[in-house]
């Protein structure tokens, strides 16, 4: 296991303050580059790293960083957002009403050890995206898979203001943190089966994928294949959000696409997710311009707002 001392440089090179994403695998996260763009505006000597961490090794590599004094704040990713709740010493906001974390916060304002929050810029960075891309008023939701971010995702969905999900999974017993949530949230739901979703997903105004990359390559395949219904054009625009961006197009975009379809990369809801949490770790006392969110776009080759 990598502890902090194996990937953070050394003393006379190390940044002031330190950040990190956190997950497994992480080798593809455009996290750091994101982070990185938004702290060189803001003029912060902030070093932002990625750490492999599976989620066995997740309670160790928490302890050790509550020994260092110089850490800002923790994103956490796939498979890990769950695993890292009960690690926490509390939860804010989403985190705490959705049981599910993808950012921690450290506070030295007691003597000791940091005190860690826990909270969810997903649900903020999945409205943001399909806001920006058009989604329409009340959309009729499908979600595909039901793990941590599919959490997320049911309560983007009751924002945006749908009046059901529908949730495509293998096995509903792995997806009950999503049920949970759905109740949480208000939000009438229903599991469906997984073998159905090729021929049913052109009905929706909105899908959203939150499975992991080339998870949902099969069902890519089924949609060139699928009934001429299911590809039908339709009056409002069908919008296909994956959260997997690379590769980009991932083969479910470019398959939806194929259908008429629209998608919208997962680097967009990456984009708006770590607005949230550059607010976050510098604890609101910067202003995040629109110039700070035009250097995260260039980071990672999105269009400026």
């Amino acid at each position: 296991m990598n502890l902090p001392s194996d990937w953070i440089p050394k003393a006379g090179n190390r940044p002031r303050r330190l950040a990190a994403v956190l997950g497994h695998p992480i080798s593809h996260s455009r996290s750091p580059a994101l982070h990185a763009a938004a702290y060189r505006q803001l003029g912060l000597d902030i070093g932002y790293y990625a750490a492999d961490i599976q989620e066995a090794e997740l309670p160790r590599f928490v302890e050790a960083l509550r020994l260092d004094q110089d850490w800002l704040g923790l994103s956490v990713t796939m498979p890990l957002k769950s695993a890292m709740v009960p690690l926490l010493d509390r939860l804010k906001g989403e985190a705490a009403r959705l049981g599910v974390v993808n950012t921690v916060t450290f506070d030295y304002s007691d003597p000791g050890q940091p005190r860690l929050t826990g909270h969810n810029s997903d649900v903020v960075g999945l409205v943001r995206a399909l806001q920006y891309a058009g989604v329409r008023q009340r959309p009729a939701v499908a979600l595909l898979g039901g793990g941590g971010t599919a959490v997320a995702a049911v309560a983007a969905a009751a924002e945006l203001g749908a009046a059901a999900v529908d949730i495509f999974v293998r096995s509903g017993a792995r997806a009950s943190p999503t049920a949970k949530a759905a109740t949480t949230v208000g939000l009438p739901h229903r599991f469906r089966p997984w073998s159905e979703a090729a021929g049913a997903l052109a009905g929706y105004d909105l899908v959203i994928s939150t499975l992991p990359p080339h998870a949902a390559d099969e069902l890519a395949r089924e949609l060139n294949t699928a009934p001429a219904a299911a590809r039908a054009d339709r009056d409002s625009p069908r919008l296909l959000l994956d959260v997997a961006y690379d590769p980009w197009p991932s083969a479910l975009a470019a398959g939806w696409e194929s259908t008429g379809g629209t998608t919208v990369s997962g680097l967009e809801m990456l984009l708006y997710q770590a607005v949230e949490q550059v607010r976050l770790f510098t604890a609101d006392r910067y202003e995040l311009s629109p110039a700070v969110i035009n250097v995260m776009c260039d980071a990672v080759g999105l269009p400026q707002r």
